[in-house]
């Protein structure tokens, strides 16, 4: 299949409301009223953690079978720590996550060493998870100037 070329659009709306749109799909960001939002979604970090644990679902599903393993359930909790003094400028450290913790729930009858595996592979398959974990080239923003084109 070779390389696959993913788009999305974010704007801007009101206060530091974001309208996100990729495919033809909508979604609200923001953040709580504490940082300046007003609570109508998700804020972006915690859009970064349910994409992860999304993208972890959907490689369990995909390939369970592949492994002889019968995935009746499957549930990621996911928890992130970052020093949010970085985002607020008032520290000089990472506004970033330093660490994430995922927890996978199966519900299966399979062995434990059969469970394992399949972790490892979920794990080193799941591009999110992979664009967290290794450098992934960001490039710099190019700048227009001028009124975007109105949807």
């Amino acid at each position: 299949m070779g390389i696959l070329n993913v788009q999305a659009t974010a704007t801007l709306k009101e206060n530091v409301r974001v309208e996100v749109e990729a495919r033809g799909h909508r979604l609200i960001i923001d953040e709580p009223e504490a940082l300046g939002g007003t609570d109508q979604g998700m804020n972006p970090v915690e859009l970064l953690l349910s994409a992860l644990g999304a993208c972890q679902a959907i490689v369990a599903r995909t390939y369970a079978k592949k492994f002889g393993i019968d995935l009746k359930s499957f549930r990621v909790d996911l928890e992130g720590e970052l020093d949010i003094d970085g985002f607020l400028a008032k520290s000089d450290v990472r506004a970033g996550f330093r660490k994430i913790t995922p927890v996978f729930y199966l519900d299966t009858d399979a062995a434990e060493e059969k469970v394992q595996a399949f972790k490892e592979f979920l794990e080193a398959h799941c591009p999110v998870g992979d664009s967290i974990a290794n450098l992934v080239e960001l490039l710099p923003a190019k700048v227009v100037i001028g009124s975007p084109a109105a949807d």
